[in-house]
């Protein structure tokens, strides 16, 4: 539960701090989603992983897509970064394939590949957000 709340705080502050519009501003019904990722590199792999997860930014900028937010593990559990990145449609992967293509950068399943030999762990969670506490109790009916 202790790491839940750590990972639910960091995320909200990374919405946050990414300047991210509250979706009621934005004039739609629906929150937006994210996907949230714990990795732990494997060792001696932290640059590479890094390298990797820049790359991956680069392709998603490249078709349109915000790049991910990056948080660095200082204190506390045996993770090391935690990533927050914006859930995309099958069309949206396909132009991010198509990216890295052009970019030289390894696509689809070869990516998933390489992506392996710089993680000993990952965990993935998809997350709707950021909401304040008040928009998400109008959505769950506690308003």
């Amino acid at each position: 539960m202790k790491q839940l709340m750590k990972l639910a705080a960091a995320a909200a502050l990374g919405a946050v701090a990414s300047g991210t519009i509250v979706y009621a501003q934005a004039g739609t019904n629906n929150p937006p989603r994210a996907r949230v990722a714990l990795y732990r590199a494997a060792p001696g792999q932290q640059v590479a992983l890094l390298r990797w997860l820049a790359n991956q930014n680069r392709a998603a900028q490249a078709a349109g897509i915000a790049p991910g937010q990056l948080y660095a593990h200082t204190d506390g559990d045996s993770w090391d970064y935690l990533a927050i990145d914006p859930v995309t449609t099958p069309a949206q992967d396909d132009a991010v394939d198509a990216a890295a293509k052009k970019l030289g950068l390894p696509s689809g399943p070869a990516a998933s590949i390489e992506f392996r030999k710089y993680i000993a762990v990952h965990t993935d969670t998809f997350a709707i957000g950021p909401v304040t506490p008040e928009q998400y109790l109008a959505m769950v009916g506690g308003q």
